[in-house]
């Protein structure tokens, strides 16, 4: 499938090309979704939402970047307006605050863990520290973008994870550790 005519398609409105794009993409922006949200309901209804956004602001897309990129930044922003009206973005601690979490960490317990393992562990995350460790980590967005997309302080962004990686770190180890003993 050309993805360039698959986006004419959907331009020109055709039900046909919109029912592709979400078949396409669906699974993908569903992961997006759950790794904020956590929830299968609401990611449902994320994903929902996204795609509405997509079929109605396809004209704005112009063709210059990646249309995966695109289309992944519109569901990060449907996640965090989410988020964001439900105030699970508030509970925000300063970097000075958690300066006795910076302590050298050990991530060798990534060889042995599976992929699914590491996101589960990423989704018992608390909802603030998941989505900072989610922009930062696995969307490649710098602090001082997440700091200006949520509303918070540089700083806050960084402290916020600090604390997701430590969380990790001991969920990880836990796992290593029950691993080892079976």
């Amino acid at each position: 499938m050309n993805e360039k005519l698959l986006i004419a398609r959907c331009k020109r409105g055709e039900s046909q090309a919109y029912r592709e794009l979400y078949e396409l993409y669906a699974p993908a922006m569903m992961s997006v979704c759950m790794r904020y949200v956590n929830n299968k309901e609401t990611a449902q209804d994320l994903l929902q939402e996204g795609f509405i956004k997509i079929f109605t602001k396809i004209d704005t897309y112009s063709e210059t970047g990646a249309f995966s990129g695109w289309i992944r930044r519109i569901f990060v922003t449907t996640a965090l307006q989410y988020l964001r009206s439900n105030d699970a973005l508030k509970q925000s601690v300063d970097i000075e605050e958690c300066e006795g979490y910076i302590n050298d960490m050990d991530f060798s317990a990534l060889d042995q863990i599976s992929a699914d393992e590491l996101m589960a562990s990423i989704a018992e995350l608390p909802e603030g520290y998941r989505t900072v460790f989610n922009l930062f980590a696995l969307e490649g967005y710098s602090h001082s973008e997440i700091a200006e997309m949520l509303g918070v302080k540089e700083s806050t962004s960084r402290s916020q994870f600090v604390r997701a990686k430590k969380i990790l770190q001991k969920r990880l180890e836990s796992l290593v550790i029950v691993k080892e003993t079976k």
